[in-house]
């Protein structure tokens, strides 16, 4: 095979397994998504809550996530058995699911918003860093593009079911959230049944348990400083939480309100299987700088651009610069870590950038209060500024690595 083979080929190259892994993802996108577009909107215009306090919620829940993600991750490297602890993360999602339609308040939903992510944060790292172990070298890239183009196709039709179901049940919010169910159920039995996880030698596991100050130094240089390209990158591209409220408050109706991520899903499954093959084929840097450049324009657009053809545009440019980054951000973690510490070097990136998160989604919710839309998004457009930059100075370190 030659490193320009055609996307088709690799398609049918990849691992059964990683295809598996991918309708994993797919299934509990799809239930997670389906909550997810109308929660925002429950919470400020059911619930009377602020778009700070949207923007605390989300970020706490998702830095949860990688906080656990660090641990899950180190856990996966040091037993040797990362299936075991990505099923006990999807099922933990999957049985927290029935508490949102069950929530009698605010709490509740916290509580529930904040179990499901633990879940999150326990299957991440290590299933992510079994990807890395199922996928041949040559089709890396494309295996990791494969899993978030499926991942992503959850992530619209969970939005597009909800917008159906709301019209069916006369914007019975409760009611969608009982069929969000379902699909979480499905992804926890296919990964039990469907997934098979490869034999590890011994000297591939580390003797001692990686959070330890030796081992962390085994990850060199290339590695941090994706690390930091991917923090600076995060600060840029905030909860699409606030997305949605851009949507809302350029007037558009909110039974259709989950029709933002509709969209913004839609571009992001389209570009990521094939910027994982063209990263595959050359630089990984050059695609990851298309797609802060496609941030950069998309932060601009939600700031500068009046109305719903503003939104619109910035939606589609925020779901392709999504597809250019998030499934290369996964395969340069994989480049540049040792293969006995992949679970770890996932759960560090997790850990920082869902740190990040927590940050970003703060201070949006802040400028949001204060400032308005624009500001949120164009301080938005500065940091993602500031990522590529940092990129552009630094790319030879991953180049001569990968």
């Amino acid at each position: 095979m030659t490193s320009q083979e055609a996307p088709f080929a690799k398609l049918i190259r990849v691992p059964r397994s990683i295809w598996a892994l991918g309708f994993v993802s797919m299934f509990m996108d799809i239930s997670s998504e389906m909550i997810h577009a109308l929660l925002p909107i429950y919470l400020v215009t059911v619930l009377g809550t602020s778009a700070l306090e949207v923007g605390i919620i989300e970020g706490v829940a998702e830095a949860t996530a990688s906080i656990t993600k660090l641990f899950s991750g180190a856990l996966s490297d040091w037993l040797g058995k990362r299936k075991l602890l990505a099923a006990i993360g999807y099922g933990l999602a999957a049985f927290t699911k029935p508490i949102f339609p069950l929530a009698t308040g605010v709490n509740w939903l916290i509580t529930a918003r904040f179990i499901d992510r633990v879940g999150k944060g326990i299957r991440g790292a290590p299933r992510d860093a079994l990807v890395a172990d199922i996928s041949p070298v040559e089709l890396r890239g494309a295996s990791f593009g494969l899993r978030q183009s499926l991942d992503t196709i959850g992530a619209f039709i969970g939005p597009l079911l909800a917008i159906a179901l709301m019209w069916l049940l006369a914007n019975d919010i409760k009611a969608v959230f009982w069929f969000a169910v379902v699909p979480a159920f499905l992804s926890m039995f296919l990964i039990i049944f469907g997934v098979d996880e490869p034999e590890r030698s011994v000297a591939s596991s580390p003797i001692r348990f990686p959070l330890q100050k030796s081992e962390i130094r085994r990850l060199g240089s290339p590695y941090w400083f994706v690390i930091a390209i991917a923090t600076a990158f995060t600060l840029a591209r905030f909860s699409e939480a606030f997305l949605i409220l851009r949507a809302q408050s350029a007037g558009l109706a909110i039974a259709l309100v989950p029709a933002v991520l509709v969209v913004m899903n839609i571009f992001y499954a389209l570009a990521a299987y094939p910027a994982g093959v063209l990263s595959d084929n050359g630089d990984r840097t050059k695609i990851l700088m298309i797609g802060l450049l496609l941030l950069v324009a998309a932060d601009l657009v939600l700031a500068l651009v009046p109305g719903l053809v503003g939104v619109t545009v910035g939606v589609i440019l925020w779901g392709l610069h999504m597809g250019l980054s998030q499934g290369l951000f996964a395969a340069l973690v994989a480049d540049t870590s040792p293969t006995e510490l992949r679970g770890t070097a996932f759960g560090v990136f997790n850990l920082v950038t869902g740190v990040a998160l927590l940050a970003a989604s703060v201070i949006a919710g802040e400028l949001w209060d204060t400032a308005g839309p624009e500001a949120t998004f164009t301080a938005g457009a500065a940091f993602a500024i500031i990522a590529l930059i940092g990129l552009v100075l630094g790319r030879g370190r991953l180049s001569a690595d990968h």
